[in-house]
């Protein structure tokens, strides 16, 4: 066993990403603060090849040189776009027959153990880091998916959240 090199990985330009077939899915960053998780958020969308990131509320967008240290170049080959209303964007999307996820702590929260996503196009939403995705998205929400954790803390950091809902989501298109 060797490790690859760089040129070995087969990676695609920017232009051919953007050109390529995306998954049927959009991640909403709901409230989310921290720039670094942003652009970690941004870069777990790109190797997923997630249809468009939007951000949300307060969310912070690029250009910002604190999310490109963990972007890496992925606020480039990503669509994203901001909207201060998630609510009224997600009332949209639901009337046009998108399945919409929220990964949050709730009394009728499935576990990721037992989760089947549906294979129609969905919204994945992932809240702000002190107070989850809001109660007025939640309700708005198909189902509300929880990451099993069985330590002392009862939550992951937003973009490590993000990497294992993202990544669950997608696999279910990639069969």
């Amino acid at each position: 066993m060797r490790k690859l090199r760089n040129s070995e990985l087969k990676r695609v330009s920017t232009e051919e990403f953007k050109k390529s077939e995306k998954l049927p899915i959009i991640v909403v960053l709901d409230d989310v603060r921290s720039m670094h998780n942003v652009g970690s958020v941004f870069r777990t969308c790109d190797a997923f090849k997630i249809d468009k990131l939007v951000l949300g509320g307060i969310t912070p967008t690029p250009p910002s040189p604190e999310i490109e240290k963990t972007a890496l170049g992925s606020t480039e080959s990503v669509e994203w776009k901001h909207e201060i209303n998630i609510s009224e964007y997600l009332l949209i999307k639901k009337a046009e027959g998108f399945a919409i996820y929220a990964f949050e702590h709730t009394s009728q929260s499935k576990t990721l153990l037992n989760f089947t996503v549906n294979k129609k196009p969905s919204i994945v939403i992932f809240g702000n880091e002190v107070k989850g995705v809001s109660e007025e998205v939640l309700a708005l929400c198909d189902e509300v998916i929880e990451i099993p954790q069985y330590g002392t803390k009862h939550s992951l950091n937003i973009s490590v959240s993000a990497g294992i809902g993202i990544w669950e989501i997608a696999k279910n298109f990639l069969k």
